[in-house]
């Protein structure tokens, strides 16, 4: 027998961790490769952690609701050659010596006592070394005296791997039921964890608990506007042509294809031509580096019907031709209304477009979607008077226009580039073919 590890799968550039919502199998079942094994959920999107081979789950490393970093081992699969894994403790044979079956016996009561490992601000324990100090009975005191090998002197699984192998070798070579009582019995001072203030309402007020999903999207942009210098420019575009137009093949495009034709796609459109002329939109930032990005891979942030927000991710949206960018928007906009985004879906977005005028706002001031470094807000399109200029003079006329609201890091982006990056997407827009077929 051997045993698989099963790691939380990266799930785009932007997503470093994801929450556990549920265990879809029990410890002692037996898995398929390619089953459904947990349910996570992140920011972005829900999703399934599926096996990569056949086995049976012998050990889960972390409960419901625990946050998992991308690449941490969530669980334990036994599976078919090798080395046998052990699904539950050895238990001690009869003829064992006395004073070790003491010793173990010790142990095991001292364990039931430690208190939980915490984090402090001179030492971070990640989730897995504070599952595996509580299965093993490590206490706080202990665990602050392992050296650490990782990131800023953290202690990593081999570190008290390594420690625990140790400690077994001493505990078998001087079984001292006295000595081991006093390495384990340290008094630990249980360290409270602060406590919510108080919710304050009357008594006809209604308290609504956050959705998981919210609270991930609450802590998501309150990130960025913390993390980047938002700034914003504001342009309008005349966008008749693009109504008249639409109105004129809508039907037709019905009826060939069997779907809607929206807006949404000429707007991508121009974004996308937009991008390929400044292409220093198309960039993110980690840390002090910039990494210009090969792809124009657009976002097309969407609200869902209870209000939480979703961006699936266009990918190569420059390579695509308007019917089938219509397509690519179609499908994406109705597996998200219906909550069937793959993790594929929402990753890899360089940059991201939010439809405002939806709601019938004319314009706003979205937040940058990290670590993107810019968002275009799409007002609500208005059938507004107008001075029209013409060789015989100027006039008045209808006209149907739209603002576009601009937002981008100020850190990396000024604001010439943040301006014509914005104009030149009017422009493209205001410049539609009238005579243009789909």
């Amino acid at each position: 027998m051997a045993k698989f590890e099963l790691k939380l799968p990266k799930m785009g550039e932007s997503v470093a961790e994801a929450t556990i919502t549920s265990w879809l199998k029990d410890i002692g079942e037996t898995i398929e490769a390619d089953e459904a094994v947990l349910e996570i959920a992140t920011d972005k999107v829900d999703s399934e952690v599926p096996s990569e081979v056949d086995g049976i789950l012998v050990e889960k490393l972390f409960d419901v609701d625990d946050v998992v970093q991308v690449g941490q081992t969530i669980a334990v699969i036994q599976t078919e050659g090798g080395d046998t894994i052990e699904i539950k403790a050895s238990v001690s044979e009869p003829e064992a010596p006395k004073a070790i079956a003491e010793v173990a016996q010790t142990v095991v009561a001292a364990k039931t006592a430690v208190a939980p490992v915490v984090s402090s601000e001179e030492r971070f324990y990640s989730p897995l070394v504070k599952n595996i100090a509580k299965q093993e009975g490590v206490s706080q005191a202990e665990l602050d005296t392992i050296p650490g090998t990782g990131k800023d002197g953290r202690v990593t699984k081999n570190d008290i791997k390594g420690y625990l192998g140790s400690r077994s070798s001493a505990l078998k070579a001087e079984p001292v039921v006295e000595q081991k009582v006093e390495a384990t019995s340290v008094p630990i001072k249980a360290v409270e964890k602060p406590k919510a203030p108080p919710i304050v309402a009357s008594g006809d007020d209604e308290i609504i608990e956050m959705t998981r999903m919210g609270k991930l999207i609450s802590k998501h942009m309150v990130d960025s506007i913390q993390t980047s210098a938002h700034v914003q420019s504001f342009i309008e575009a005349d966008v008749t042509n693009i109504w008249n137009w639409r109105n004129k093949h809508k039907d037709s495009f019905k009826k060939r294809e069997g779907e809607n034709l929206t807006f949404t796609p000429i707007f991508m459109e121009a974004v996308a031509k937009a991008i390929r002329d400044f292409p220093m939109i198309n960039i993110a930032i980690q840390g002090d580096t910039i990494i210009k990005k090969k792809h124009i891979n657009l976002g097309m942030a969407a609200a869902l019907g209870n209000g939480d927000l979703i961006v699936p991710v266009i990918k190569d949206a420059d390579q695509l031709n308007l019917l089938g960018m219509a397509k690519k928007v179609n499908d994406l906009a109705k597996r998200a209304r219906e909550n069937n985004l793959k993790p594929d879906d929402i990753q890899g977005g360089t940059y991201t477009v939010t439809n405002v005028g939806t709601f019938g706002s004319i314009m706003g001031t979205p937040i940058i979607n990290q670590p993107q470094v810019a968002i275009l807000a799409l007002g609500a399109i208005r059938k507004v008077p107008a001075v029209i200029e013409t060789p015989e003079g100027d006039f008045i006329g209808i006209r149907y226009k739209m603002f576009l609201s601009h937002s981008y890091d100020h850190r990396v982006v000024n604001g010439a580039l943040g301006g014509q990056f914005v104009k030149a997407v009017k422009d493209y827009l205001e410049a539609w073919d009238s005579s243009r077929e789909i």
